[in-house]
């Protein structure tokens, strides 16, 4: 990036400045829309790091991360450029859905198309305009609709350079992420641009711990990737857990759900974990975890069908050091109010 000028649409941002730009989308019906993004430069050169929400229209808790973040005073220490976008779908917001008005997914379109759908359109506007300028890119997201998250960072665990800034993000969990074709992720790599995935709490909600520890996490980022001083950091962090393998459970009847265990809690292979009761009849049907581990999602409706995914469970052999490590990245959370609003002489730790 040195001595290179820095434009976003037809708009130069020079450094150390902190600006509004608003993307012009394609139109619905004749009613103008655009996709605001703010940019942030330090004074000094650095990397160039994008932060998106709201790929799919009904994830909230990035839009609040994002919020909270651009507001920490620490970043007039910045190295680099930030560019934030708390909403990318903000056509799926307007009616809270997760998709376009043309009904497609935007996380399986990119890089998208000039000449495509709407959606393809709209992927390939912020791929070109934003995520193609970047070194590295930060994606917020949430469960589906009716599902919740434990936090959890989505990343290539083979990638030593993403799975050093996975650790160091801290959220509960890593998990060994595949690539799907058309997602951001996917494209981003073609194009030598790694991503992180940060997957925390269920659509059209607010989780506060999901919050907290995303605010925290992006700073955590940004320090270890050389762009905000580390001083206040901790000399040791906690290790997440970090698993390769994960499966969701499917109901194999339909029926209400009785859950035992919660979101966060270890299972051990075979072990019960929830029933599915037939409402007019006295018989259940059990569920059981496949491998010891963690529960990583699950549903949130306790009304299923046969074959609707219940619980989604990351393989982890040592429970013990698993419960340790959600509980203590559970109380570290709420331990650090501060960052619903950080001033510069606040640290992170």
């Amino acid at each position: 990036m040195s001595g290179v000028k820095f434009i976003i649409g037809s708009q130069e941002i020079p450094k150390n400045s902190n600006v509004v730009i608003n993307l012009e989308l394609p139109k619905l019906y004749n009613t103008p829309t655009n996709l605001p993004i703010r940019v942030i430069r330090g004074k000094k050169e650095g990397p160039v790091v994008f932060i998106s929400a709201a790929v799919h229209g009904d994830e909230l808790n990035g839009i609040e991360i994002i919020r909270r973040f651009k507001k920490l005073e620490i970043l007039q220490k910045l190295k680099g450029t930030v560019i934030l976008v708390p909403i990318v779908n903000v056509y799926g917001i307007m009616t809270l859905s997760r998709y376009l008005p043309d009904r497609r997914d935007l996380n399986r379109s990119f890089p998208g198309s000039s000449k495509g759908s709407l959606t393809s359109r709209v992927a390939k506007i912020f791929f070109q305009e934003i995520v193609k300028k970047c070194d590295l890119g930060i994606d917020l997201h949430t469960a589906s609709i009716h599902k919740s998250n434990l936090p959890q960072i989505r990343t290539n665990l083979d990638n030593e350079y993403t799975f050093k800034l996975a650790k160091a993000f801290q959220a509960p969990v890593i998990l060994h992420s595949e690539l799907r074709d058309g997602s951001l992720r996917a494209a981003a790599q073609e194009n030598g641009v790694p991503i992180l995935l940060y997957e925390a709490g269920e659509a059209l909600r607010f989780d506060e711990t999901s919050i907290r520890i995303g605010v925290k996490g992006l700073v955590n980022v940004l320090r270890e990737n050389g762009m905000l001083p580390k001083k206040g950091m901790k000399k040791s962090m906690k290790i997440p857990i970090i698993s390769k393998t994960s499966q969701w459970i499917r109901a194999g009847e339909s029926g209400i759900l009785r859950t035992i265990k919660a979101l966060g809690d270890t299972v051990k292979k075979e072990e019960t974990i929830a029933y599915i009761d037939n409402p007019l009849e006295d018989g259940n049907f059990e569920i059981k975890a496949v491998f010891d581990g963690v529960i990583i999602g699950k549903s949130e409706i306790p009304l299923v069908q046969e074959g609707d995914a219940v619980f989604h469970i990351a393989k982890f052999r040592n429970l013990e050091a698993a419960e340790d490590k959600i509980e203590y990245f559970n109380e570290d959370a709420f331990e650090q109010s501060e960052f619903i609003e950080l001033n510069e002489e606040d640290t992170i730790e």
